[in-house]
């Protein structure tokens, strides 16, 4: 349903603006993609977190995380009911993390060295994961989005690094890591989903 709407809207956007290539369309059905589906499922998702004491928390995660998270892609569940409980677990789950964990400096830089490096691993090989209902398939744009997530998720550790609060650190630790465990293979084979560039690709072989 959502496929149909995004895709009759980015053919009425085209034809009000014929300068649209078919690159410029991908990437803005794409964004519509992520629009509409991710919308409803945040309402349902503060709602939830307003029930356990960590609305603020959960809606600064997914601020704080989203430039990454839309950069990078990830998996999708093949149901709705799977997509809002896997959003709401994401979300609310960094939040109870960041609010509850208390970590050492050391123990802290130690996690996100680790991190940087299995992060800058997993982008390398994976971002930006797509799926098979929004695959992206422009060498261009999935170029573009891998250096975003590289700006990303470098920065955000940094910020991690530095930072005073300890809120905002854990946030991006627990999140990023979250995040990034979402576009690797492991949790697509796990999930039942499939890179949709690579579908895509073998098709046209």
């Amino acid at each position: 349903m959502i496929d149909k709407i995004t895709q009759s809207l980015t053919n009425k956007i085209r034809k009000e603006m014929p300068d649209v290539d078919d690159e410029r369309a991908e990437v803005i059905n794409y964004g519509l993609q992520i629009l509409l589906g991710e919308v409803p499922k945040i309402f349902i998702m503060l709602g939830i977190a307003y029930l356990l004491g960590v609305f603020k928390l959960s809606l600064l995660t997914f601020l704080i995380l989203l430039p990454y998270r839309g950069a990078s892609g990830g998996f999708h569940l093949k149901t709705h009911i799977g997509c809002i409980i896997s959003t709401c677990t994401f979300y609310c789950g960094v939040a109870l993390l960041a609010k509850n964990v208390v970590m050492e400096d050391i123990i802290k830089y130690i996690l996100i060295i680790i991190l940087g490096v299995f992060g800058v691993m997993m982008i390398k090989l994976y971002a930006p994961a797509d799926t098979e209902d929004v695959p992206i398939l422009s060498n261009k744009i999935r170029k573009q989005k891998q250096i975003v997530s590289y700006v990303f998720f470098i920065l955000g550790l940094l910020l991690a690094v530095f930072i005073k609060s300890s809120l905002i650190s854990n946030i991006l630790i627990f999140g990023y890591l979250g995040q990034t465990l979402m576009i690797t293979r492991l949790a697509y084979k796990l999930t039942n989903n499939k890179y949709g560039y690579e579908v895509y690709q073998n098709a046209s072989n």
